[in-house]
C-alpha cells in the first residue's frame, strides 16, 4: 500500500490502537523483554516517545537525531521522548519531551493511542504514543538534546522490503536488529523496531 493510497483515518487508527496487547509485536515474545531486563541489571526505567504522523499530501513520520553530547543513546535516531516523571502518563511524557526537544506545541498533536511497550537493551521500558500532526510545523530543536529533526516518508515505511534484518556481536552476544534505509542517518535499534510495528499496523488498514 502506498502512502498516497493510505488514508490516515483518525477513527480507524484510534480503534486499532485501543488494545496495544493485540497489536503486531516485533519482538517474538515477552520472554525476550525479560532477558533484556536481566542483561540491563534488572533496572527498568519507564519512558515514553511521541510517534508523530505528519499529514502532508505525502505523509511522513517525524524523527530526531539525538545530540552527540548526550550521555545515553548519543547520536542515534529516535522519536521525541524520554524518561517519565513521577505521576505522568505516557501521553504527558511524550508531549512534554517533544516540546522540550523540538519545540512542538503540546496542543498540536492529535493523540490516537499507543503501540506495544518495548524494553531496550539499556533498561528503558518505552511506551510509543501515536499522534497525527497537521503542517505547517514550526519546530525549534534544543541543540543540547537534538542535532536535527527530520521526516521519514511513510511510503518507504509501508514498503515490506525496506527494513533490513542485521546481526552483530555485542558484549559477547549475537544481536539481531532492524535497519531502515536512509540517505544520511542510520535508523536501527528500538526506533527501528517501533517503526516495524507501526508499519504492520498501518498495512493492516482495509
Amino acid at each position: 500500500m502506498s502512502a498516497a493510497a493510505l488514508r490516515l483515518d483518525a477513527a480507524w487508527l484510534r480503534a486499532r490502537l485501543a488494545d496495544p496487547d493485540r497489536l503486531p509485536r516485533d519482538r517474538p515474545s515477552p520472554e525476550d523483554d525479560f532477558a533484556r531486563a536481566a542483561r540491563a541489571g534488572g533496572q527498568v526505567v519507564a519512558a515514553a516517545v511521541l510517534v508523530p504522523l505528519v499529514l502532508h499530501p505525502e505523509p511522513t513520520i517525524l524523527l530526531t537525531l539525538r545530540s552527540a553530547r548526550l550521555k545515553s543513546h548519543a547520536g542515534q535516531v529516535s522519536f521525541p521522548g524520554g524518561r517519565m516523571e513521577p505521576g505522568e502518563t505516557p501521553e504527558q511524557t511524550a508531549l512534554r519531551e517533544a516540546q522540550e526537544e523540538v519545540g512542538l506545541d503540546p496542543g498540536l498533536p492529535q493523540l490516537l493511542g499507543r503501540l506495544p511497550t518495548l524494553l531496550t537493551g539499556t533498561g528503558y521500558c518505552v511506551t510509543p504514543v501515536v499522534a497525527l500532526l497537521r503542517p505547517p510545523l514550526d519546530l525549534r530543536h534544543d541543540p543540547g538534546e537534538v542535532e536535527e529533526a527530520f521526516e521519514y516518508p511513510l511510503a518507504q515505511l509501508l514498503d515490506p522490503a525496506a527494513p533490513e534484518r542485521r546481526a552483530q556481536e555485542f558484549r559477547g552476544r549475537l544481536r539481531e536488529f532492524w535497519v531502515w534505509p536512509h540517505d544520511r542517518h542510520y535508523i536501527w535499534g528500538a526506533t527501528a523496531s517501533m517503526l516495524v510495528t507501526l508499519a504492520s499496523v498501518l498495512r493492516d488498514q482495509p
